[in-house]
Formats: C-alpha cells, sequence, structure tokens
C-alpha cells in the first residue's frame, strides 16, 4: 500500500468466465490513470496461478463461474492470502442473498456488471466501477491517496439548494440521518442491532447497486429490534423505524407539518454518488435542523463532509466513526477535517451516543 502512497498504479485482476466481461472491464479499468489492469482471468484456478506469479492490489470477481464458484473462491482467497476483492456480478442487479453474502465472506464491495446502455450509464458505471477497487485498494491503508485524478464532481447543489433552514421548533422526537460507503454494511449492522425497538426514527444512505438496498434492509430486519425497510417515496420517519435509501435514487427528509417523510427521486451523481449522503444530510439540516443527529461512517471519498458541516451549522449533532474501526477512513476523516463532526467515536459506542442525545 506504501507504493500507492508513491504513485503506483492500483493493480488489478480480473475474474470473469465472460470474454466480453473480461474486456469490457478491462478497458474500464485501464482507462483510469491509477488503474493497472496485471491479468484477466476466466476462472477461480486460472486466476489462483495468476496470483501465485504475483499478487493483485485489488481483485474483481464474478460469482456464477464454472469449475469453482466464486463464492467458494472468495472464502479460500480470504483464508489463504486476504487480497481485497469487489464483486462484480450480475446478480447485484436483483439483490441477491448469494452476492449479499459475499460481503460477510470477506468482500469489500459489490458492484453490477457494466453492460451497454445510454451514454449517461456507461459514464456512470465507469466511475462506480473505479471508485469501488480505488477504496477496495485503501482498505486496512487509512489514508487518502494523494495526487489521484478524479472526474469532476457535483455537489448537494445538483438536487437540492442550499438556501436557509427552517425555523423548527426543538422537539423530544429526534432524528437521525447516517451515512456510509465501503465497509458499511457491517458497520450498519453493528450499530442497528444495538438499537432498542423504539430508537428515534432513522433514514440511512449506503452506497449500493440499484436493487441491492431492499435485500439488505430485508436482512437487517430480520436480524434487528428496529424495523427496517427499503425507502419509498413519502414514507414517514417513525421510532423504531429504519428507512434505507434505495440504490441509485437520491432520498431526502422532508417535513409536513409536524412529520418528517422522505422523498425519493432521480437526479445526477453527486458526490459521485446515487444516493448521497450530502443530499440527505442538505435536506435534514434545512428541514430537521437541531431536531437532527448526523452519523457518518467508513467509506472512501468526502460524501457526506459538507453535509455534516452543514448539519453542525443548523444545531444538530453530529459524530463520526473513528478510524480504529473504520474499513476506510475517508469519509469520516474528510468531515473532521472540515469541521463538521462534534465527537469522534468507535463503532460499539455510536449507537449508546445516539440514543444518549436523543434522550437528552
Amino acid at each position: 500500500m506504501d507504493d500507492m502512497k508513491n504513485g503506483r498504479r492500483i493493480r488489478v485482476l480480473v475474474v470473469d468466465d465472460s470474454s466480453l466481461v473480461r474486456k469490457t472491464l478491462t478497458e474500464i479499468l485501464a482507462s483510469d490513470p491509477d488503474i493497472e489492469v496485471m491479468g484477466a482471468a476466466p476462472d477461480p484456478y486460472a486466476a489462483a496461478s495468476i496470483i501465485r506469479e504475483s499478487i493483485p492490489d485489488v481483485m474483481t470477481l464474478d460469482i456464477e463461474m464454472p469449475k469453482m464458484d466464486g463464492l467458494t473462491f472468495l472464502q479460500k482467497i480470504m483464508n489463504q492470502k486476504p487480497i481485497p476483492v469487489v464483486i462484480c456480478s450480475s446478480l447485484a442487479e436483483s439483490g441477491s442473498e448469494t452476492a449479499l453474502k459475499a460481503l460477510e465472506y470477506g468482500a469489500v464491495d459489490i458492484i453490477t456488471k457494466p453492460q451497454l446502455g445510454t451514454k449517461r450509464f456507461l459514464e456512470e458505471a465507469k466511475i462506480r466501477i473505479c471508485d469501488a477497487v480505488k477504496a477496495a485498494a485503501l482498505v486496512k491503508s487509512y489514508h487518502t491517496p494523494q495526487n489521484r485524478q478524479v472526474a469532476p464532481k457535483l455537489s448537494a447543489d445538483a438536487v437540492i439548494a442550499k438556501g436557509s433552514i427552517l425555523r423548527v421548533l426543538e422537539t423530544t422526537d429526534k432524528v437521525v440521518v447516517v451515512g456510509a460507503s465501503t465497509g458499511g454494511t457491517e458497520a450498519l449492522r453493528v450499530f442497528l442491532e444495538a438499537l432498542p425497538m423504539d430508537a428515534p426514527g432513522m433514514v440511512v444512505v449506503q452506497h449500493m447497486p440499484e436493487h441491492f438496498t431492499a435485500s439488505f434492509a430485508q436482512r437487517l430486519d430480520r436480524d434487528c429490534r428496529v424495523s427496517v425497510k427499503e425507502a419509498q417515496d413519502n414514507d414517514t420517519v417513525l421510532r423504531g423505524r429504519v428507512l434505507i435509501a434505495p440504490g441509485n435514487l437520491h432520498t431526502l427528509l422532508k417535513l409536513s407539518g409536524a412529520r418528517y417523510y422522505v422523498q425519493v427521486q432521480d437526479g445526477p451523481l453527486v458526490s459521485r454518488h446515487r444516493p448521497s449522503v450530502d443530499v440527505l444530510f442538505r435536506s435534514a439540516a434545512r428541514y430537521a435542523g437541531r431536531n437532527a443527529l448526523g452519523v457518518i461512517m467508513t467509506g472512501m471519498g468526502d460524501d457526506g463532509a459538507s453535509g455534516m458541516g452543514e448539519l453542525k451549522e443548523a444545531g444538530a449533532y453530529t459524530i463520526a466513526q473513528d478510524e480504529a474501526t473504520c474499513v476506510v477512513f475517508g469519509m469520516p476523516q474528510e468531515a473532521i477535517k472540515r469541521g463538521g463532526v462534534q465527537k469522534i467515536l468507535p463503532l460499539e459506542e455510536i449507537a449508546g451516543e445516539v440514543l444518549r442525545k436523543c434522550r437528552s
């Protein structure tokens, strides 16, 4: 990892049984000046041969393959010689339980296989794939790479203008907004499982592929005392309920009378993401103000950093996950640097602090 900080490109091994997918992924990754495709393999056995000769920084891995499926190979890799793995599978399109299991087995992230589509679709797919690989390369290094060339990114202005903060009466019922990315699926599980069934209403943005958030929410709902569901437009934010922003759609907090609800909508990538943490946090700053509590967790980049500052300015209480418990410290680190964080805590202590502040 030290070599990457000194400018060495991230070496990626692509593993997929489709020659077309291997070619497409290779072209997408090779188009990024920070990434080098060091090999492509049609199955896990061929991949293992390449790894014996030279260990990649990151491996992209399909799940459905001949000779050995991707999940079995993932388990073997993690038991023998752990490598940051990004699952690249069509199963992510349906948010399957199989794809979700890959995260439990040690995969860093899951992305949808690139397909032919509109110019916007292909451009956004390239951003997501390259960003996922870069995030994987940072796992356990906790350092933001220097001098990286990135595509121009939009701020939350593209979806919701900053405007003035509404004058809202402070209430005993707080609204908690949470943002996470790489490593966030496990972090959110730990956080949400620690909450009682009458926890304050929450809205969560976790960077995930489209459709995948529904399965993620269902799994959390089975394991947690709070109710967890994928957010739908006009869903009310209720005590004991957690709303997960759907993949590929922005989710905003809104206020109607005394009712907080969510607005789910399309829009451009903001901070290179859709849904964007900055969009959620800005809307919470405007419509909830001091009634809000913001939490930013593990993830690469700076999505949510500006929004945390706006939440703090609006009177909300803000918490960041600490470096030691983050898979990638990028998002919390950037929010801390910009002065938007009031409390930095290990993952295991965040739920307790949220409950304490919401009750005080």
